[in-house]
């Protein structure tokens, strides 16, 4: 099948091209071409920038797709421009759009999380939600109108090139903490349930999806389904270099007092549980299963690390960051001690 992936050049949309190749289908990439990119296979490139309407508008008049993967659309005005590019076209490919997780309204008052429960659709407060989960009911509106559209939501997930690991996001960051005997914080008590997904294994729930119509109109989960504690990101890396992590615990409340910018992804996301249930896409797309447990994709991040020297750069103000909130919060703690 001819396939275009819109963006193509982030940590899972560099996993979906190289899916996608390996199952032997002709794949497009449509990106500014500004973020250089080896995929594993050969691929057609297209250059542009898709907020030029226009421009999009007349280089996707001149291709013929039998599916489009929309990796960069945020809001229903983007997914908007994606769909009404191909609206005059005789033969509409499938549509498979890019949303999140982080779409469900917290609290949730469960523990494993399925794709009908409630979303931010009625409060802007955390904006990354709110936008996809408008986006999707947009697209859903559209697939009731006879568009073939589907959605997948991921959750929290790594890859190679990622620069999302961890609480801080700090990244190898974290190794080298590990390795000066540093503490690491992590929110809450780092009990709280969690998954972490490998891009590779979230790519075959794209591939899988594409032109099955029983997958047209729906929404689903792509994650790992091994479920773990955030605790278990720093347990895991200090299992792999050989030293004891020395985790600090502070509330989420502390943290976002120290930087509500910062920590609004854990006060309004990460805190509450992140155990979703796959049971539609396995239903749906039976091939798919994760390869990928907590320890073998931080293994396979490790060994990038050591590969490539870009991938160990620590960021001293992220670092110094870190060690400014281990003092304060200690200072607190011997405050409250000597009452």
């Amino acid at each position: 099948m001819n396939i275009l992936v819109i963006g193509g050049t982030g940590v899972i949309s560099t996993a979906i091209v190289d899916r996608l190749a390996e199952l032997d289908n002709n794949v497009t990439v449509f990106n500014r071409g500004t973020r250089p990119v080896r995929y594993k296979s050969k691929v057609n490139v297209l250059t542009g920038d898709k907020t030029k309407t226009e421009q999009f508008n007349q280089t996707m008049k001149s291709q013929s797709f039998d599916a489009v993967i929309d990796m960069i659309s945020y809001t229903k005005d983007d997914a908007a421009i994606t769909l009404d590019a191909f609206w005059s076209l005789s033969e509409q490919p499938h549509f498979i759009f890019t949303s999140t997780c982080a779409t469900y309204k917290r609290p949730i008052r469960a523990v494993t999380i399925t794709e009908d429960f409630e979303r931010w659709t009625d409060d802007s407060f955390y904006p990354y939600g709110y936008h996809k989960a408008c986006m999707e009911d947009y697209l859903l509106k559209r697939a009731e109108d006879g568009e073939k559209i589907t959605v997948i939501r991921p959750s929290l997930t790594y890859g190679i090139g990622s620069k999302n690991i961890g609480v801080l996001r700090n990244n190898y960051g974290i190794i080298e903490r590990l390795k000066r005997q540093k503490p690491v914080v992590v929110f809450g008590d780092g009990t709280n349930p969690w998954e972490f997904t490998f891009a590779p294994d979230i790519a075959k729930a794209y591939a899988g999806v594409v032109c099955r119509e029983h997958c047209f109109g729906q929404i689903y989960h792509a994650t790992s389904g091994d479920p773990r504690i955030w605790d278990d990101l720093y347990l895991e890396f200090g299992k792999i270099i050989g030293i004891e992590p020395k985790i600090l615990h502070i509330s989420t409340e502390m943290l976002m007092e120290a930087d509500s910018e910062r920590f609004l992804h854990v006060y309004q996301e990460k805190m509450f549980s992140g155990i979703f249930d796959n049971t539609k896409i396995k239903r749906d797309v039976p091939e798919y299963e994760c390869d990928y447990t907590l320890d073998k994709t931080l293994r396979a991040i490790y060994d990038w690390y050591l590969s490539d020297s870009e991938a160990r750069i620590v960021d001293k103000n992220l670092d110094d960051f870190e060690d400014s909130l281990i003092i304060k919060y200690n200072k607190c703690a011997e405050i409250l001690q000597s009452n």
